[in-house]
């Protein structure tokens, strides 16, 4: 696959096999207190930790240098039962660009429909055809968007069966009463994502997502000009969308991550490019108008 050439070539060469994730982890709690509560978070942060590196979530075999670099964050909101909580869970992750140090933000997410049950040293299992609990779930869940994402950057709708297989976790949600699966919920939660990314009409966003990297970010070392000029012209795939479906869940997850980036690459830009990028972003994503017009300040 051309992605694990690419990083070699961008990294270095290396005969240690890997799992696909590297994911730092942190479980934070500033609203419970007590010292058994304290062991147990801990545990649960170590617990999360082996399961989202040490999980083979691909049949693609990786080499360190090439493993994605993503993190979880869980802030522990409530306690509601003996062993089970509620909380929020912030899920990014991030692709290198090639021949440079720089790093791009690629899933910035934080769920709020977010419960689960944990007790002191439980293991984590998971299998991808059966509901086994929540917090494996929705853990799992992630660990398939994060994928998805990534492999779309490098190869066109390359993240297809990563996408699919999150939306089996979902339909294997759907009778465990838990929140975040379910569409009638809400316009904005898990079974959305991959819903979205999956149906036709959303896929000239998960193109986007290919050419703004591999035909852009990926040859600014080199080409700045040309590579900003590509990124422009992903961009114009985004306003068919938003004509179609305005304001959807997906396209608010690309700016989720893409915003602060785009701005910094275009207030470096020529000022015809500066024009016409605002009018697009400011069509395709009203929501974020004022930082947009940033580009032009700058």
């Amino acid at each position: 696959m051309f992605k694990y050439i690419f990083i070699l070539i961008f990294c270095y060469s290396s005969a240690v096999i890997a799992q696909e994730l590297n994911c730092q982890v942190n479980v934070a709690s500033p609203q419970i207190q007590g010292t058994t509560e304290k062991q147990i978070f801990e545990q649960l942060q170590k617990a999360i930790f082996e399961f989202m590196n040490n999980t083979k979530w691909t049949r693609d075999n990786y080499t360190t240098p090439e493993r994605i670099d993503c993190s979880i964050l869980i802030n522990i909101t409530q306690k509601l039962g003996v062993d089970e909580y509620k909380a929020t869970i912030q899920v990014q992750s991030r692709r290198p660009v090639f021949k440079s140090s720089y790093f791009s933000p690629a899933v910035n997410y934080i769920d709020e429909n977010f419960t689960f049950k944990f007790q002191q040293f439980q293991q984590l299992e998971f299998n991808l055809n059966t509901y086994s609990t929540n917090l494996t779930s929705v853990l799992s869940f992630y660990a398939y968007i994060i994928l998805a994402n990534d492999y779309d950057t490098f190869s066109n709708l390359g993240g297809t069966e990563y996408f699919q297989k999150a939306q089996i976790i979902v339909a294997n949600a759907q009778s465990s009463g838990e929140i975040g699966w379910k569409s009638q919920e809400t316009n904005k939660n898990r079974y959305w994502i991959p819903e979205n990314a999956l149906q036709p009409v959303f896929i000239p966003i998960r193109e986007c997502m290919y050419k703004y990297h591999r035909l852009g970010l990926d040859i600014m070392f080199d080409k700045p000009d040309e590579g900003r000029s590509e990124i422009l012209k992903s961009m114009d795939l985004l306003v068919g969308v938003y004509k179609n479906r305005p304001a959807t869940f997906i396209m608010e997850l690309f700016f989720n991550a893409k915003s602060d980036e785009i701005v910094n690459i275009f207030s470096k830009g020529l000022p015809d490019e500066k024009t016409k990028v605002v009018q697009t972003l400011t069509t395709v994503d009203p929501a974020n108008t004022s930082k947009w017009y940033k580009i032009q300040a700058n």
